[in-house]
């Protein structure tokens, strides 16, 4: 069993328990529900740089990374140093995160905010939008085709932007449909956690133009980012680079104008 079935295994029996403990009316409830989300899609057309930096406090590939620092003070660095949106890890088990996360980036920034999260129910979607995010991330590897045209529907009546995450041309080719409006090519193989930039580039020709392209996991150099820009990407996801300083805002404001320079 890798590490992600044993993820996608733990998620089902969570959520399970979350959709018990909390009625969807009380999700639909919440006074972030109806709010008027920003568009990360949006931001990063519009970007030179296309950060998208991440609040993660471990991972089972390095375990502790940073459990230091508040959520409130990271969410308003990194917008002080101009990133296009901010990723949050909600996962509670493998990567030290929670709902609350989200909730107090969303009071305490206005960039577009990504749930990162294993989502495998429509439950967490609705969850998602209740709880302040912009834009929700669908993993093709856990996830069938009618699961992530049903969930991608679902998100997009929501006015939450979709990130699709591949790793191999098999999940891509079952993946592409209109409902998506960014896909990303994570460079690290979810089952043996090694990390390869190759992946973005012999991908990257696949994906058609309509969708903006974003490379994540591995990224940690200026001199990344300029090898991947001519494959046409637009967002980089970046956690653990800014997350393993005491400032992740002065990090990340380091790295966009030294990326701009």
């Amino acid at each position: 069993m890798t590490i992600l079935d044993k993820i996608v295994r733990d998620k089902r029996i969570e959520v399970q328990l979350r959709k018990e403990l909390i009625p969807i009316p009380q999700l639909e409830a919440s006074i972030l529900f109806d709010r008027e989300t920003f568009s990360l899609s949006r931001m990063l057309m519009q970007s030179s740089t296309g950060i998208i930096a991440e609040h993660k406090r471990r991972s089972p590939s390095k375990s502790v990374i940073n459990n230091t620092l508040n959520v409130f003070d990271i969410a308003s660095g990194y917008e002080e140093a101009g990133v296009c949106g901010m990723s949050v890890l909600t996962d509670g088990k493998y990567f030290g995160g929670s709902s609350d996360d989200l909730l107090l980036a969303r009071a305490s920034c206005k960039l577009p905010l990504l749930r990162k999260e294993f989502i495998i129910d429509e439950f967490q979607i609705l969850e998602a939008k209740s709880y302040g995010a912009d834009a929700i991330l669908l993993i093709a590897a856990i996830l069938s085709r009618k699961e992530i045209k049903q969930f991608s529907q679902l998100a997009k009546s929501l006015n939450l932007d979709v990130l699709l995450e591949v790793h191999n041309e098999e999940e891509l080719n079952k993946s592409i449909m209109p409902n998506l409006d960014m896909l990303g090519v994570n460079n690290r193989n979810l089952k043996t956690f090694d990390v390869n930039l190759g992946t973005s580039k012999s991908l990257s020709q696949l994906i058609p133009s309509d969708f903006i392209k974003v490379s994540e996991s591995g990224i940690s150099s200026i001199d990344a980012i300029k090898e991947l820009q001519p494959y046409g990407y637009k967002g980089f996801l970046i956690g653990e680079n800014f997350m393993k300083t005491d400032n992740p805002g002065e990090a990340v404001e380091k790295f966009i104008k030294d990326l701009e320079s």
